[in-house]
């Protein structure tokens, strides 16, 4: 994947386009060999997210999910866990964060888990939904 205008590969690429850290959508744009754009898609939602398994490694992450806000990033030293974070609209319209847990050492999936940021207090106790629906 490369977020470069650079001449398109042989085979077609994607193209990677991430709104974060504030933003709610990574956008990945399928190109052909002659540079003709075939698809724009979202992939912040739920549908991509239920495609990350336990198991599988970080490139496997990215290329479902685009990259994590790597100032989310976090490392547990205690359970040798690394944890990478998206922000995201869920499906009620709510600000929310999508989080993937890796095994520090082998850096495979060990499990997921989303939260509407309500819930974290993460900007007070206003109703954000309106961010959702720019």
């Amino acid at each position: 994947m490369t977020a470069s205008g650079c001449q398109p590969a042989l085979r077609g690429e994607t193209l990677v386009y991430p709104r974060g850290p504030m933003g709610y959508h990574t956008f990945f744009v399928r190109i052909d060999a002659r540079g003709t754009v075939l698809s724009r898609e979202n992939v912040l939602d739920t549908r991509h997210f239920a495609r990350i398994r336990a198991g599988m490694t970080t490139d496997e992450v990215v290329r479902i999910l685009g990259p994590s806000v790597a100032a989310w990033t976090v490392y547990y030293e205690a359970r040798d866990e690394l944890v990478w974070e998206w922000r995201y609209c869920d499906d009620w319209n709510e600000p929310a964060r999508f989080d993937v847990l890796f095994d520090g050492t082998s850096r495979r999936v060990r499990s997921t888990q989303a939260s509407p940021e309500s819930l974290r207090g993460s900007f007070g106790d206003d109703d954000h939904r309106s961010w959702c629906s720019h």
